[in-house]
């Protein structure tokens, strides 16, 4: 009688594998294929909702400048500047002056633009009647000016008080100064009974 094998008859001979070797290799290859196609699916995920974010991002600035969500702040900013049509003013421009001034140290001469503004388009009519009394009373408060007097803007808007009321002498309106330096007289709104209300430059230059 022949002899069984070795193998069989050597109890303690290690098993053979479950699985050969190319089964392993394709498992590896496939879970590694998987890993691969969840972080790809990971990433797209992620890219989309970045993309979402940053649209949504943007479609609320395009609102904003729009005016359809703007903040209350930019609202209000944007808000049109009302204006009573039944009281505006009539602005008349006067011929531009031209005046030595009153330094001593040195030459000095002012070349101004004035726009005075009226309570009403009847007042122009009754300046025209008047302007040669106006001029003249404003070349001469320009003349008594010094350089020095004009260059700061306090010095500007004092001389714009000082030719409303000399240009409203001939007029028959007399406007007392401000007590104190520095003060100014406070500007008409509404009174119809005073012709000129502001007086306006378009134009100053000192030489």
């Amino acid at each position: 009688m022949s002899a069984a094998p070795a193998a069989a008859a050597n109890p303690d001979s290690p098993v053979p594998d479950a699985v050969p070797a190319t089964g392993k290799k394709k498992l590896i290859a496939i879970g590694a294929a998987v890993a691969l196609l969840l972080a790809a699916a990971g990433g797209t995920a992620v890219f989309v909702i970045k993309k979402r974010s940053a649209a949504a991002a943007a479609a609320s600035a395009n609102e904003g400048e729009d005016g359809e969500t703007a903040p209350a702040e930019e609202a209000a900013e944007a808000a049109p500047v009302k204006v009573d049509a039944k009281h505006a003013p009539t602005f008349v421009p006067l011929d531009p002056f031209t005046v030595n001034l009153a330094d001593r140290e040195a030459e000095r001469y002012a070349q101004v633009g004035i726009t005075l503004e009226l309570s009403n388009a009847k007042a122009a009519e009754l300046l025209k009647a008047y302007m040669p009394a106006i001029r003249n009373n404003i070349l001469l408060a320009l003349g008594s000016k010094s350089a020095s007097q004009l260059t700061e803007r306090d010095g500007k808007l004092r001389l714009a008080d000082e030719i409303r009321r000399e240009a409203l002498r001939p007029l028959g309106y007399e406007i007392k100064a401000p007590t104190g330096a520095g003060k100014r007289t406070a500007r008409v709104e509404d009174d119809d009974d005073i012709p000129i209300r502001a007086v306006h430059f378009s134009n100053f230059i000192i030489q």
